[in-house]
């Protein structure tokens, strides 16, 4: 099969499609012929040497497909059936692919947006569930337009919870459109929260990394009360969680979320499609950051 691969740490240049052996599901996975991958910061984090140091490594944790292969003791998909979900082996960009988790497509969605979807839902689920956020809560998060903030900002409303949001000015409509209250990133943060949440927020998720956590911590009333996804050095310093999937993924989210999209109270764009071959280019624009939306990999 043909899958992404880099032998050497650098930039998207050292990115190759290469052939690999057809992989087979262990017990309790399936196989499927892939259809689209999503692209994550955390892929340009592993080709620059930042995350694994091994070599080569292969790429990418989330896609959708159809299942063409069973592992043992699988009994709630069948041959043939579209599913979405994370492979663990992280050789997701590739023509075929072992999903460890998975879950039905829903039914309005296509490849592209279902491979769009594991890491950003189960990001924004296991940050919002280590911060208690439900019915009532008062949720502010830093980074609320991208994938996983806007994610974030959508799973936090069906709970009931209110949600303030941070982006560039351009993105505010779109937030309003996902039920928060936007407000600007900068200097001033903290008074710009305070007038549109006066009564203040109970926890903040920061999932920018943009060095504010101590206007974070100010705002929800002590450390205890804010999680990083994005700022590992901030966390240290500042004395805040930093949530990674290290202590247990939120992989329920996988199974959850159809019902939302279904009913029309989650969505998550994809920004651009690229065929498997431009993965090198689907890099370049990622780490541009301006992408509002998933950067999504186009495998058959």
């Amino acid at each position: 099969m043909k899958a992404v691969r880099f032998s050497r740490f650098g930039g998207p240049e050292v990115l190759e499609i290469v052939d690999l052996p057809d992989p087979h599901p262990g017990p309790g996975q399936v196989r499927i012929a892939v259809r689209a991958a999503g692209v994550n910061p955390s892929d340009w984090k592993k080709r620059e040497g930042l995350m694994d140091g091994e070599l080569p490594q292969t790429m990418g944790h989330e896609a959708a497909g159809v299942v063409d292969e069973l592992g043992q003791g699988v009994a709630d998909v069948a041959v043939g059936d579209r599913v979405f979900g994370f492979s663990t082996e992280g050789a997701a960009q590739a023509e075929l692919a072992v999903l460890s988790y998975y879950a039905p497509i829903p039914a309005s969605l296509d490849f592209a947006g279902a491979a769009a979807l594991p890491t950003a839902i189960e990001t924004a689920t296991r940050a919002l569930d280590q911060l208690d956020v439900g019915a009532g809560s008062t949720l502010l998060i830093n980074g609320a337009s991208g994938s996983v903030g806007s994610a974030a900002v959508q799973l936090a409303v069906a709970r009931g919870a209110r949600v303030t949001g941070t982006a560039s000015p351009a993105n505010h409509d779109y937030l309003r459109s996902l039920g928060a209250r936007p407000v600007a990133y900068g200097e001033g943060l903290v008074e710009r929260v305070r007038a549109v949440a006066p009564d203040g927020v109970d926890v903040a998720l920061d999932v920018a990394g943009s060095g504010v956590l101590p206007e974070l911590i100010e705002l929800a009333s002590g450390r205890e009360h804010v999680i990083t996804v994005a700022d590992f050095g901030g966390a240290r310093e500042h004395g805040v969680a930093f949530s990674s999937g290290d202590a247990g993924r939120a992989v329920h989210a996988l199974a959850g979320i159809g019902q939302l999209i279904e009913s029309g109270r989650f969505s998550l764009p994809v920004a651009q499609t690229f065929p498997l071959a431009e993965v090198a280019e689907a890099h370049r624009i990622g780490e541009g950051g301006h992408a509002r939306g998933k950067l999504v990999l186009l495998a058959g």
